[in-house]
């Protein structure tokens, strides 16, 4: 009788731990294949374009300016030349501003966009592990995770593709 007390009890966690699900996904297989992440990456790349467009054209006139400013230095009264120097300070200011405000909101796009991609992607994977009844998913792209032992935990990295329409 206690052999099969025993056995019961040992069994009993085990068939318990059976029933316990993991499962695992590669998120670095899923975004860059996701339509939205190739329209965010278009218009990421458009900003940019006009953001280096825009500072190419100040600081092609601080140059000119500049220029300018270095053929008639010697002429000039010292009230006139202490305002162009200022002038030349001021535009190479605006120019300074104007790229960290660039970097900036280029940052900030960034970071919006790939937040609406990163929510549906999570999205997906909740309705996934819901249905499947998974304790844990896990995103083994991310680093955090040291190991995941793949036999033991189901990949749901193309449910995931097929839930986000991902071909």
């Amino acid at each position: 009788m206690k052999k099969i007390l025993l056995a019961i009890l040992v069994m009993a966690p085990l068939s318990l731990l059976a029933q316990i699900k993991f499962a695992h996904f590669d998120m670095s297989q899923i975004v860059p294949n996701m339509k939205e992440y190739t329209t965010a990456q278009t218009e990421l790349e458009a900003m940019q374009k006009q953001y280096e467009a825009d500072l190419k054209l100040m600081q092609d006139e601080l140059q000119k300016k500049y220029e300018d400013y270095q053929k008639e230095a010697a002429n000039l009264l010292e009230n006139v030349r202490a305002r162009r120097e200022q002038e030349l300070n001021d535009l190479g200011q605006r120019y300074q501003q104007s790229l960290q405000d660039n970097q900036a909101a280029l940052q900030k796009a960034t970071q919006e966009k790939m937040g609406i991609i990163s929510q549906k992607v999570m999205e997906a994977v909740k309705k996934i592990g819901e249905a499947n009844a998974y304790v844990y998913v896990v995103d083994t792209s991310a680093g955090a995770i040291t190991f995941v032992n793949t036999t033991l935990s189901t990949d749901i990295t193309d449910q995931l593709k097929k839930e986000l329409g991902i071909q």
